[in-house]
């Protein structure tokens, strides 16, 4: 499920491909998009019109912009982001609970121009809830979710952690796998030890975590300016 404009607009920006596209408004549509994505306005005149109740019956809550859409999920090639030779770094959540957190993982990553986020755990990147925190930006690169990471990657493997080496934007690994665990119980031993290195971001005292999303974001945004 494709729930609102934004989401709908990333989706079509990036290739998505749709089984059903329905609005209550295409005239608000129309000028939503003209106003805010003159590129996709023309693609998004071929909406079909319902009726409010039979689009509020799509979803758990209808979005305010009247538009939702079914597409089809891409499927992620673990082994093509291990292989990809771009240098850019792979973000890892490990078993994420929180699905609108991990949307906005996604929204983050593709801003900064990551390759690729996987996640470990039984919560799905691609659930309504995290399309709609990403504003569908899960479309803009692979996202996908994996039973494990592999021993070898071929990619360095940075672990954030409070007792990790504060980390040092100029020595981060372009092609790195930034992995990053929950709030509460942070990243498990076994991905611990097998971390190429351990890697903290700097706090004032006595603030003892950052949100999952703000962490992601400010890794790699980190990397991103310290690469120019």
């Amino acid at each position: 499920m494709v729930e609102g404009f934004h989401a709908l607009k990333h989706a079509v920006r990036f290739g998505a491909t749709f089984d059903v596209v329905a609005t209550s408004d295409l005239d608000g549509l129309a000028t939503l998009a003209g106003s805010l994505a003159p590129d996709v306005a023309e693609w998004l005149s071929s909406a079909t019109v319902v009726a409010a109740d039979a689009l509020a019956a799509m979803a758990p809550r209808a979005p305010r912009t009247a538009v939702m859409a079914v597409a089809r999920r891409p499927v992620m090639d673990p082994a093509a982001v291990w292989i990809d030779p771009r240098e850019r770094p792979v973000v890892l959540l490990e078993d994420p609970r929180t699905m609108g957190n991990v949307g906005a993982c996604v929204r983050v990553a593709a801003g900064a121009g990551a390759a690729a986020v996987v996640t470990t755990g039984p919560s799905d990147p691609w659930h309504p809830d995290a399309v709609r925190g990403g504003a569908g930006l899960q479309f803009a690169l692979p996202v996908g979710r994996l039973e494990a990471i592999p021993a070898r990657t071929g990619r360095p493997l940075l672990a954030l952690d409070p007792e990790g080496e504060e980390l040092d934007p100029r020595s981060l690994p372009a092609r790195a796998i930034f992995a990053f665990g929950t709030e509460r119980d942070g990243l498990s031993p076994e991905l611990l030890d097998a971390a190429d290195a351990r890697i903290r971001l700097p706090m004032e005292a006595g603030v003892s975590s950052l949100n999952l999303a703000t962490s992601v974001a400010a890794v790699l945004y980190a990397w991103r300016l310290a690469r120019g």
